[in-house]
């Protein structure tokens, strides 16, 4: 995983920001992943986990803001923009932000399962890719962690006493 020790943004709140959204999935019964898209310093457009209530499988938190962040930008392209996201993103999501050219993503949990920035897969990292971004992650990571562990031991809970 490729990292840069300063963004120079501030990455502890806009992914803050991410884990504020993140919350909003989790009530809707999704997996708690927020994402936050910022340019100069502001923020964009963002997104949660909603592919259960949307009927998507590509309504990933990531996707959701990028989608919206092409809308407002009125561009598919999204140079000098910055993704925050709770989760490192999944190979679907990492392709996506190859092909929206983002400066960089900072993401909050590693994912082991399905990490693509570097726990599984390294996209985000590839050398042999047409785009190349700075990815930062471990910011705020047990918050996000802490939120994703509550939900599936909720979700597990559940299910035993049905």
């Amino acid at each position: 995983m490729r990292e840069m020790a300063q963004t120079g943004m501030n990455d502890e709140y806009w992914m803050r920001r991410a884990l504020a959204l993140a919350e909003l999935a989790a009530k809707a019964g999704e997996v708690p992943v927020g994402a936050v898209l910022v340019k100069d310093g502001r923020e964009i457009a963002a997104g949660w986990n909603r592919p259960i209530g949307d009927n998507d499988p590509t309504a990933h938190a990531e996707v959701v803001a990028l989608r919206a962040s092409a809308t407002v930008l009125e561009n598919y392209r999204l140079p000098g923009t910055w993704l925050y996201v709770t989760l490192e993103p999944c190979a679907m999501c990492a392709g996506a932000i190859i092909q929206a050219r983002l400066a960089g993503v900072v993401f909050g949990a590693t994912d082991p399962r399905a990490g693509a920035a570097g726990s599984v897969f390294d996209v985000l990292g590839s050398d042999v890719l047409n785009h190349r971004l700075i990815c930062k992650g471990n910011v705020l990571a047990e918050e996000a962690r802490s939120m994703l562990r509550a939900f599936f031991a909720a979700r597990r809970h559940f299910q035993a006493n049905r």
